[in-house]
């Protein structure tokens, strides 16, 4: 009589199940480095730190990091990628667009940025894959874009009823920075750059506008703040918002595949609120809570195929 292969087949589901697990762990890793970025951007914001010294803290250490990469790669032609989309990506992708996004924080509170980019960012990317690269919408995505943009309605009509202008100017630039992200993300799928390779590139040559930042004062302005708020921002931007995020999210993207591992990402503006309220005090308000779960369902909707 054969005997029953259900003891065989045990150990293979398990040997699958391990990296299947592993991957969830990386995912989810990266979605709370994210979130501990957008947390420690406020944070250093509301302690004295200017979007300069945050945008130092975010691309110094890491440039320093990778710079023998790209030494090895080429300086010349930046590893193939090229100075012209290398001054690009920079701009979409590195200081001038996190420049930006930290501005947005000196005018609307932590759930406003980290619900609208990542957002927008969803609804531009969904635009230029069906402009640009002809990539065929689905209804389920055409939908969750739909239940996005209510989300955002509700995040905005905060805004206007209860912070004011200055609130609608916060929210229009994390617009515009989602947006940005959009096409940047674009550009990567068109020119065939990896993530691994942008952020080198972007990082090294973010050092160029190191020169600008020490002739303003930078340095002794962050002098004055501390050393363990410095070595905070440091770890919170240079490591793990940055270094962190990418290789756990990268090596996640290689055990999940890109369909799976799309949701973690999704998942940032709730662990963003989580961790803001329990390391920072600001829990969401009705609003932001509202917006947050329209968005979510937006998010899931988009990422289906059918």
């Amino acid at each position: 009589m054969n005997q029953p292969t259900g003891g065989a087949d045990a150990p293979a589901q398990k040997s699958h199940a391990k990296p299947a697990l592993l991957g969830v762990a990386c995912g989810v890793g990266a979605a709370l480095c994210w979130a501990l970025g957008f947390v420690a951007t406020r944070h250093g914001l509301k302690l004295g730190f200017t979007p300069a010294d945050l945008l130092m803290h975010r691309f110094l250490w890491s440039g320093i990091a990778f710079l023998p990469l790209v030494f090895r790669a080429g300086l010349g032609n930046l590893g193939g990628i090229g100075w012209g989309r290398g001054l690009v990506l920079m701009v979409l992708g590195g200081p001038v667009m996190s420049l930006i996004s930290y501005t947005g924080f000196l005018f609307v509170p932590l759930g406003h940025g980290s619900l609208i980019q990542p957002a927008c960012a969803t609804l531009g990317g969904l635009f230029l894959a069906t402009v640009l690269l002809k990539e065929r919408v689905s209804v389920s995505r055409l939908a969750g874009a739909l239940v996005i943009v209510g989300g955002l309605v509700v995040i905005g009509a905060e805004s206007i009823g209860h912070i004011g202008p200055s609130g609608v100017a916060g929210d229009l630039i994390f617009v515009l920075t989602g947006l940005m992200f959009a096409v940047f993300g674009m550009l990567l799928r068109r020119w065939r750059v990896s993530a691994f390779s942008a952020a080198t590139i972007i990082s090294v040559l973010s050092l160029a506008l190191l020169p600008l930042y020490a002739a303003s004062g930078g340095f002794s302005r962050v002098a004055a703040i501390g050393l363990a708020e410095n070595a905070l921002q440091a770890v919170a931007q240079g490591i793990l918002a940055g270094p962190a995020a990418m290789y756990l999210f990268a090596f996640s993207i290689q055990l999940l595949g890109v369909a799976r591992a799309a949701v973690f990402p999704a998942i940032v503006p709730a662990l963003t609120l989580l961790v803001g309220w329990l390391l920072l005090g600001e829990p969401p308000t009705a609003l932001q809570a509202a917006g947050l779960v329209i968005v979510l369902s937006g998010f899931y909707l988009a990422q289906r195929q059918r």
